[in-house]
């Protein structure tokens, strides 16, 4: 068992009172972590820190800050080991994942690091005589991230890293499931000397969630809002931040399709479409849950992903010989499997898997799945995924963009500028053609549309989000008046 405390302004601190909360093992069910359960009041110490910290971290100049960055992304592979210890612990994950976790979160800290000299403004034409007018993009302050569990060290860095590269500090609100995997986020960035008070994490009981975001959102210093999660709690950080008027970058739920015509590799759309909705046991926010296929491949497709997913088993992820940890939990087991009793009861064939061992669930696929069954619309967050078979490309994109989500997607297919076309008409942030729907580059922009959020973390984006854009002027001669 792990025992986390806060930290505030590189300190470890209990909570005011004294309070803490326990994550347990969802396989064993014994106790992974106990963690410091912060109040109201630990929540606005942090972002006092944070804006105490802000003037000399916005002061350094970009060469110093990248330094720093490429350090705290060095600090974190070097506690590769820890990561992937906590994360099995508390969220029963995989070797494979912790790893690919802490690969893409340093790649992400290192990115951040390269766009400290990114930060630019423009020279604006001006009708004023002898004035010289520019736009200037400046850190806005304190930045407030709320990360999730599922791919935590990925989503816990992502919140915090471009936010300091633009010479803002920050406070990460971690997820009540993995308190250890988002405080070894801050262990790392102490380690990394990137100053008193630069980042900022906060634990909390479950019960608290609500209050303890909602004091962050309201404190006065903070000025920027990220959060990813579920659309249900993202709707709420969205109310809470406009109440407040401040900017929030959201990031959400998604029901990512993949689209495969009738002249698609199969072999290659199989293995994407294996990788992408069973990869953390389909517990991903980009995880493929509808195979769009073309009814005269349907058949075909259907056989080969049936063979994959029969060798998807899962098991506990500290043993490290299964493919597959954990789900999270006996909840997310108990949706994951009534969705699939739905459709069989409604006319879908399950081709693959379909039971559980506590929170272990092989891989599963359904066939045949119609707009009457649940999993058509429903996020599954399960290594389950639904087959709807279509009658031709027009029916294909229809289906596709038939979902309040709009994350990523993907479309297999050999004649490119057919594949590029159709891509081109999906209602999602992100599109892949030949490849799966779970991808992420940290120089590339990333983020949703319509119920899966707004806003675009990765790369030059990022600076758009947490930067304000000033226009500033300066008169050489003297002024014109007309009074």
């Amino acid at each position: 068992m792990s025992d986390v405390a806060l930290l505030v302004s590189d300190r470890d601190l209990p909570a005011a009172d004294g309070a803490v909360f326990e994550r347990l093992n969802p396989i064993t069910g014994d106790v992974a972590t106990r963690a410091a359960a912060a109040s109201v009041a630990d929540a606005q110490a942090a972002a006092a820190a944070a804006a105490a910290a802000f003037p000399a971290w916005s002061a350094l100049g970009p060469s110093e800050r990248r330094a720093r960055l490429a350090a705290a992304a060095d600090a974190l592979e070097r506690r590769g080991p820890d990561f992937v210890a906590a994360m099995a612990e508390e969220t029963g994950a995989t070797e494979a994942w912790g790893r690919f976790n802490v690969a893409l979160a340093a790649a992400m800290m290192r990115e951040a690091a390269a766009l400290t000299t990114q930060v630019k403004g423009a020279i604006i034409a001006s009708d004023r005589p002898g004035a010289t007018a520019f736009a200037l993009r400046q850190p806005v302050g304190v930045v407030l991230g709320v990360a999730p569990w599922n791919a935590p060290v990925i989503l816990g860095v992502r919140a915090i890293a471009a936010p300091l590269a633009c010479g803002n500090t920050v406070v990460l609100k971690g997820s009540e499931i993995c308190p250890h995997v988002h405080r070894l986020i801050g262990e790392a960035c102490r380690d990394a000397g990137l100053g008193e008070g630069v980042v900022n994490v906060v634990s909390n009981a479950p019960a608290d969630a609500s209050r303890i975001v909602e004091a962050l959102i309201a404190h006065p210093t903070v000025r920027r809002v990220n959060f990813t999660g579920s659309t249900r709690v993202g709707r709420q950080v969205a109310e809470l931040a406009a109440r407040h008027l401040k900017p929030a970058l959201l990031e959400l739920g998604g029901k990512a399709p993949l689209i495969v015509l009738d002249d698609a590799d199969l072999d290659e759309a199989v293995a994407a479409a294996a990788f992408g909705a069973f990869m953390n046991q389909g517990q991903i926010c980009m995880s493929t849950e509808r195979l769009i296929v073309d009814e005269s491949v349907a058949d075909a497709f259907a056989a080969k992903l049936a063979a994959k997913a029969a060798t998807l088993v899962a098991g506990d992820p500290r043993k490290g010989r299964t493919p597959l940890g954990a789900l999270v939990g006996f909840d997310a087991v108990e949706r994951v499997l009534g969705l699939v009793r739905d459709a069989v009861a409604k006319g879908a064939r399950l081709i693959a898997g379909g039971g559980a061992n506590g929170v272990l669930m092989d891989a599963a696929v359904l066939d045949n799945v119609t707009p009457a069954m649940r999993i058509y619309a429903e996020e599954s967050f399960g290594p389950v995924a639904a087959i709807i078979r279509v009658g031709g490309v027009e029916e294909a994109v229809r289906v596709a963009n038939d979902s309040e989500y709009g994350l990523a997607a993907a479309v297999f297919g050999r004649d490119l500028g057919r594949a590029l076309s159709v891509a081109r008409r999906l209602e999602t942030g992100i599109c892949h053609v030949n490849g799966p729907t779970v991808h992420d580059e940290a120089q590339a922009p990333f983020g949703g549309v319509k119920a899966s959020g707004y806003g675009r973390f990765g790369g030059a984006a990022a600076i758009h989000e947490f930067t304000e854009l000033r226009w500033i002027t300066i008169g050489t001669g003297p002024g014109r008046y007309p009074i």
